[in-house]
């Protein structure tokens, strides 16, 4: 059933405190000492796996959904590397300012703990693979944003990329603009959302639907061809841990596979 390791305590000096981290490792990690595996980085590390000390309501269950795939023969075994948010997520989670929600970014600083101190630890302490095309960053809602943020401009370290109910609307639609700019490497682009869903925590309407689709044909627009990108749009898809839960086998089987 593989193996859920929790790092507590792990220091992040780019934001100046220190995070949970957890570290999933497949069956087949301890019985192929010589192989060397993929990894997969997520964010809102408690919200990731089935395991006892995840958080207490529903979670994706990436772990058992990544043992049906590899059983399934979809995919091979990857390392699923989940970080834990904080109280401060919104701004550690925005790459820049949302002036209608009141965050001012600290998102770079996160995308430099990832890159610059736990993306090395990883590679260090475990055999993986450590190329672009062999790692991947996932996420929902404003995590969703952040994974589209790493690979944007990091895409000599991740190089697949999963966002499930991407905040793309965030900071006025600021990410249509600067994907523009991005400079083309070997990718693999996984979007979803609810048909209708949207949400409103702060006085105004986010239309994640609408806005997913709408940044799917952007990346089309810019010359992305269907075996880079896909979008599943969900008829009754909410904006909550059960959609994410149920969407998460077609983003990991077709981004992963």
């Amino acid at each position: 059933m593989g193996h859920v390791h929790i790092i507590r305590d792990f220091a992040s000096p780019q934001e100046g405190h220190s995070r949970t981290v957890r570290i999933y490792t497949p069956d087949a990690y301890d019985f192929a000492p010589d192989h060397r595996f993929p990894v997969l980085y997520m964010h809102d590390g408690q919200n990731v796996f089935a395991h006892s000390e995840s958080a207490i309501y529903d979670t994706w269950r990436a772990n058992d959904t990544m043992e049906y795939l590899v059983a399934e023969g979809r995919t091979e075994p990857w390392l699923i590397v989940a970080v834990d948010s904080t109280y401060n997520r919104l701004a550690e989670y925005s790459p820049w300012d949302e002036p209608r929600s009141h965050v001012h970014a600290q998102g770079d600083a996160y995308v430099r703990f990832i890159t610059d101190t736990l993306k090395p630890y990883v590679d260090s302490v475990y055999r993986t693979r450590t190329g672009a095309e062999w790692t991947a960053v996932m996420g929902s809602s404003l995590g969703g944003l952040m994974s589209l943020y790493l690979g944007w401009r990091h895409p000599e370290l991740f190089g697949r990329i999963g966002g499930l109910s991407p905040s793309v609307m965030w900071g006025w639609d600021r990410f249509f603009s600067e994907w523009s700019r991005h400079t083309r490497h070997w990718s693999r682009i996984y979007l979803d959302a609810g048909l209708h869903e949207t949400v409103d925590p702060v006085g105004y309407v986010m239309r994640y639907g609408e806005a997913t689709r709408d940044f799917y044909h952007h990346l089309k627009g810019l010359g992305y061809g269907d075996h880079e990108l896909a979008l599943v749009l969900e008829p009754g898809g909410h904006h909550d841990e059960k959609a994410w839960q149920r969407r998460l086998p077609l983003a990991m089987n077709w981004l992963l596979g």
